[in-house]
């Protein structure tokens, strides 16, 4: 089969039991989604009626997708047991084919994951599974389980699943083995490194402790237990390890590991206190949780004394059985990829996107990327750009949870090197109490930093002239945002993102008097991504500039410009008033006029064009009446406000009005990229606006 085959599906089917199957299709959706407006996802077989499948439910939810369940699957396991039982397996593939018939023409793309055993010999299951995609006709991706496996033994694996796939006729676009030891990982890269038979690419992802592990809120499921104490959210903790607490407390606490499910009778209030006392110390480790056993609480003043303590992060769950029954219960419980543990979903897709060569996928699948861009491709596609050049991006607000579970995404990711400021040991308690896993972050104490004097000597020096002294320029540096812009300005890190914990007038005026505007730029500015529901335009200035002049107009209308065509937009400038062309009159109209004269002659390069009404520049059929001639109108990608009261205004009641997705605001024109959050902003705000921001740096 050729190596530039168009393809319309992809077919990922494990080839064994247990492969880790999803963490693939969620790697293969990622790309996909990226690229292609309307994708599908097509799951043949389910497992059962019983409970929702969970890999249907998790790609169905997580990328919006315009399908139903029902349409999504055709058989059970059991159903599919039967008919190959009866020797009636066309009659399987002729029901797949006809139900995937009725929804192929509904999409750009379809994903197709396929079943594994349950029930069925595996011997079944990939011959099914091959047969299925080959009458799909749909490249398939084989996923082999490396777990346990020497590295001859993957190797022949490998060899084998090539030739039977070649043999059949299919199209094989990879083989990803997953589950491999860290120990063998690099040899497989090296032993397949330019020895690919017929070009097809074979990757290598390592077992991942976290994803083979269960969470406290799957252990008290599986063990249909109750929950006593914490947090709902604390329940997708990640139990890495189960210990069974039996000796005395002393000795018992000198075992205590990272990740640990502490397994105890519910009458042993010593250790259910002490264990709980771990959370305020430094010097201990962060457990999962508790599980009490044998239908047993603690007493009444215990009770009393939990219920005070204002750190209740770890939950305790209880269950009837015995503690050594309980402890076998737990180990034998599957963990799973859900669609309710986003931290488990992160981490996948982190390990995939480290590992796989995802260019070199998407070149083998020759898909064109879609004219159609929706919020989900563009959000996706910032983390992929911004990992193109990866830059380190300071995070000063190191004790808002948001922005730590933000950086524990970028960090599981790898999407950008993230530094902190605050007291380390301080913020990696908060992080611990979170449940967040910040180890390996740069974390700098502002206020005893080493860098502070020199700090102090550059920002008096830069201020004296208004008046700053050297006892206000210190003051200046204790401050979160003056320190970090200082970090920003010389270089220590790439960029900044705060304002989850302070104004945007705190987060902007460090770096409009530190950082300054790039040569050339007469002011900074910002702009928001608006993105809606087939395509992504760029509002400005709707956040920083309250009135600006005509030529700051025109300053603005070029940086906004030119962040647009950054971002892959391509820039059709509409400079916004009131009236239309030539039918109004008035000092804001003129003002508008005067500004496209000006950024017409500074960049004649650009398709620009004003004063033109909202309608007017967004809508074809109202241009060709108002604006007749007019290479711009109903075309404009690029927005720009006459004041900040009609961009801010427009903004929000294009966002509700339309349910789009606002990114933003996007502070542009500074010599480093220096960027400002909402205070109500959600932890993908956060991360959205760390992946804009490293962009904007490694453009320079």
């Amino acid at each position: 089969m050729g190596k530039n085959r168009k393809q319309k599906a992809i077919y990922i089917t494990a080839l064994e039991p247990k492969a880790g199957k999803l963490m693939v299709t969620l790697g293969v959706m990622e790309l996909i989604s990226r690229e292609v407006s309307r994708v599908g996802f097509f799951r043949p077989v389910i497992r059962t009626d019983q409970t929702p499948d969970n890999d249907l439910q998790l790609i169905l939810n997580r990328y919006n997708l315009d399908i139903s369940y029902d349409d999504a699957h055709v058989f059970k396991v059991d159903e599919v047991q039967a008919l190959g039982a009866e020797g009636r397996f066309k009659e399987i593939v002729q029901s797949i084919l006809e139900k995937y018939n009725e929804i192929k023409d509904r999409y750009d793309f379809i994903i197709i994951e396929g079943f594994e055993s349950s029930g069925i010999s595996s011997g079944f299951d990939v011959d099914a599974n091959i047969e299925i995609a080959k009458n799909l006709g749909a490249g398939i991706i084989g996923v082999i389980s490396g777990k346990d496996q020497k590295f001859k033994e993957i190797v022949e694996e490998v060899r084998i699943t090539q030739e039977t796939l070649e043999e059949e006729g299919c199209f094989h676009l990879a083989t990803i083995v997953n589950r491999v030891k860290q120990g063998c990982l690099e040899r497989l890269n090296k032993a397949f490194e330019g020895q690919v038979k017929n070009d097809v690419p074979v990757y290598f992802i390592p077992e991942i402790k976290e994803l083979a592990s269960p969470t406290v809120g799957e252990i008290l499921e599986g063990l249909d237990g109750r929950f006593i104490y914490g947090e709902k959210d604390s329940l997708n903790r990640i139990a890495t390890q189960f210990k069974v607490a039996a000796m005395t407390l002393d000795n018992y606490l000198s075992y205590i590991e990272n990740g640990d499910l502490i397994i105890t009778p519910g009458d042993r209030e010593d250790i259910v206190v002490g264990t709980l006392s771990t959370l305020f110390s430094k010097t201990f480790p962060n457990i999962a949780g508790i599980l009490l056993t044998g239908g047993l609480i603690p007493g009444r003043r215990v009770r009393q004394l939990i219920d005070g303590m204002r750190n209740r992060a770890i939950p305790i769950i209880s269950v009837e059985s015995d503690t050594f029954t309980a402890a076998m219960n737990a180990s034998q419980v599957t963990p799973l990829i859900r669609p309710d543990i986003p931290k488990k979903i992160e981490i996948a897709l982190g390990a995939f996107e480290t590992q796989v060569d995802i260019n070199e996928i998407r070149q083998r699948l020759n898909i064109g990327t879609s004219e159609i861009i929706t919020p989900l491709m563009f959000e996706f596609r910032l983390f992929e750009w911004a990992k193109r050049e990866k830059k380190k991006i300071l995070l000063p607000e190191s004790y808002d949870e948001r922005i730590l579970r933000a950086a524990e995404i970028l960090r599981t990711r790898d999407v950008v090197d993230i530094t902190m400021l605050g007291k380390r040991d301080d913020v990696l308690e908060k992080a611990s109490i979170l449940g967040v896993e910040l180890m390996d972050v740069e974390i700098v104490d502002h206020t005893e930093s080493p860098l502070l004097p020199q700090f102090v000597e550059q920002f008096y020096e830069m201020r004296k002239h208004k008046g700053v002294t050297v006892d206000a320029a210190r003051d200046a540096m204790l401050d979160l945002n003056y320190f970090g812009t200082m970090m920003v300005y010389n270089e220590l890190v790439d960029g900044m993102v705060s304002g989850a914990a302070h104004a945007t007038q705190d987060v902007l005026r460090p770096a409009f008097q530190i950082i300054k505007t790039k040569p050339g730029v007469l002011i900074a500015s910002s702009v928001f991504f608006m993105c809606l529901p087939t395509k992504v335009m760029v509002f400005g200035d709707c956040a920083v500039n309250p009135d600006p002049n005509a030529e700051q107009l025109a300053a603005i209308a070029i940086s906004s410009a030119d962040t647009a065509k950054a971002f892959g937009i391509e820039p059709i400038v509409a400079m916004l008033s009131y009236s239309t062309g030539q039918s109004g009159k008035g000092k804001d109209v003129e003002k508008v006029a005067k500004a496209v004269k000006i950024a017409k002659e500074l960049r004649p390069d650009l398709l620009l064009d004003g004063p033109l009404q909202y309608d007017a520049a967004v809508d074809m059929e109202v241009a060709k009446k108002k604006a007749p001639g007019s290479k711009v109108a109903g075309r404009a990608t690029v927005l720009i406000f006459p004041d900040l009261n009609t961009g801010n205004n427009t903004y929000k009641a294009v966002q509700r009005s339309s349910n789009a997705v606002a990114i933003g605001p996007v502070v542009q024109g500074l010599k480093k990229p220096v960027n400002d959050l909402s205070r109500g902003c959600k932890v993908a705000d956060v991360t959205n606006t760390v992946a804009i921001t490293a962009i904007q740096a490694a453009q320079g």
